[in-house]
């Protein structure tokens, strides 16, 4: 059973995550995923936390803005589901594109500390 408290502090992480990659602060980014972060991308392209972060790095994602609408927050134990949206304004691979995804991340509870452990965001038809 989650606590109001837990939803607010799932609703403030993706508040920060998503500020993180657009401020390209790949430190808090890193801070905030699991070590087994695994992060699919709308067109099927799988990373882990190491090669997502590398591809920010190097600008290969370069997030311009994000609108990350949530719909639902359902926590059940240490594990948090998030259902939502992804609107993007990114370059990816020097290609510049507008992403209007669902979204669905997991984050985990380990040690009273909320971690992002999988993301996958799928195109809207």
């Amino acid at each position: 059973m989650s606590t109001e408290s837990d939803v607010e502090a799932i609703r403030a992480l993706e508040d920060k995550r998503y500020d993180a990659v657009v401020q390209r602060d790949f430190d808090t980014f890193e801070a905030l995923a699991h070590p087994e972060l695994t992060y699919t991308h709308s067109n099927g392209a799988v990373d882990t936390l190491e090669s997502y972060l590398e591809k920010c790095k190097s600008g290969f994602y370069v997030y311009h803005t994000i609108d990350h609408p949530i719909d639902k927050i359902t926590i059940v134990g240490n594990t948090a589901v998030v259902v939502g949206e992804m609107n993007a304004d990114l370059t990816a691979g020097e290609t510049r594109k507008q992403l209007t995804n669902r979204a669905l991340a997991v984050w985990v509870r380990s040690g009273g500390e909320w971690n992002l452990l999988a993301y996958q965001p799928t195109v809207r038809p």
